[in-house]
């Protein structure tokens, strides 16, 4: 199954698949990128509890990302990776912590979910299985960022927060910036009770689209929620171009069998990964 379209190209390198956005291969000579793709592929580094993973499961997820990244052009001791807690955290990557081996599990990390950098050769590293991640790309000030945006980090507005630490730390004007929106769960596919219906309702009243984001599907009792279209329109207000918010248009649910899925698997789902770096 190929998931190429008008927006992103699905590659396949020897067992390794991928996803990347048309729009940033066109900066391949200062960037890479990279979406994961294959259900064969683990990319966690911790257990959500915070339990370390055995030496023969790290081992595993170290092996993927290596080979991920060795596709991609980029050395996995590189990587810089978030511990991702659902905040609207947002770090600065000045530098690399540990000198052979990704930056995974560090204090430094914890509670975060975005990482931006204007440094080369570093890899910063989100993982989903469901929710959106955001790869942010300022091609005038050669400024990158990486935001995992659940439905809790959209609703605290993790990707707007994202865009106005490049503009405070780096001087990035908004309408220079692409943000790419990888794979993830969908309208579709994303019900919810009425306890997050409201929170939604709450935090996004001032969006006139509010009645289109937010459908009833069982009377009273379930609703579906386009979690994509408000980080849409998010960045949009905050002066991003439209034609420069880019969606990959795939919905982790309807290709649960290429990508992983938490609504899906259940417990024991697996992680997708979002990679970029300044080259």
């Amino acid at each position: 199954m190929d998931l190429t379209n008008q927006n992103i190209i699905h590659k396949k390198v020897g067992k390794v698949e991928y996803i990347q956005f048309k729009k940033l291969l066109e900066y391949q000579d200062i960037i890479t990128h990279a979406y994961s793709i294959g259900t064969d592929k683990n990319f966690r580094t911790a257990r959500v509890n915070k339990e370390e993973l055995t030496k023969e499961e790290y081992k595993e997820a170290i092996k993927d990302y290596k080979e991920l990244c060795d596709v991609i052009g980029c050395d996995y001791k590189n990587l810089v990776k978030t511990n991702q807690e659902h905040t609207d955290c947002v770090k600065i990557v000045t530098k690399k912590i540990k000198k052979d081996e990704p930056d995974f599990n560090l204090m430094k990390y914890n509670k975060t979910d975005g990482l931006i950098t204007n440094q080369p050769e570093k890899v910063l590293s989100t993982t989903n299985a469901d929710c959106i991640l955001l790869l942010f790309f300022d091609p005038v000030k050669k400024v990158i960022a990486n935001s995992h945006s659940g439905w809790r980090g959209t609703l605290q507005r993790i990707g707007i927060k994202t865009v106005r630490k490049m503009k405070e730390e780096f001087n990035c004007n908004p309408k220079d910036i692409i943000c790419c929106i990888c794979p993830s769960i969908r309208k579709c596919h994303f019900e919810v009770d009425s306890d997050v219906k409201e929170k939604f309702e709450k935090e996004f009243q001032d969006i006139e689209r509010i009645s289109e984001i937010i459908e009833e599907k069982i009377p009273n009792k379930k609703w579906n929620i386009d979690t994509v279209l408000i980080n849409q329109i998010l960045l949009e207000r905050e002066g991003l171009e439209k034609e420069n918010i880019i969606d990959s248009g795939i919905c982790s649910v309807c290709n649960s069998n290429l990508i992983h899925s938490y609504r899906v698997e259940k417990e024991g789902y697996g992680l997708n990964t979002a990679l970029i770096e300044l080259r």
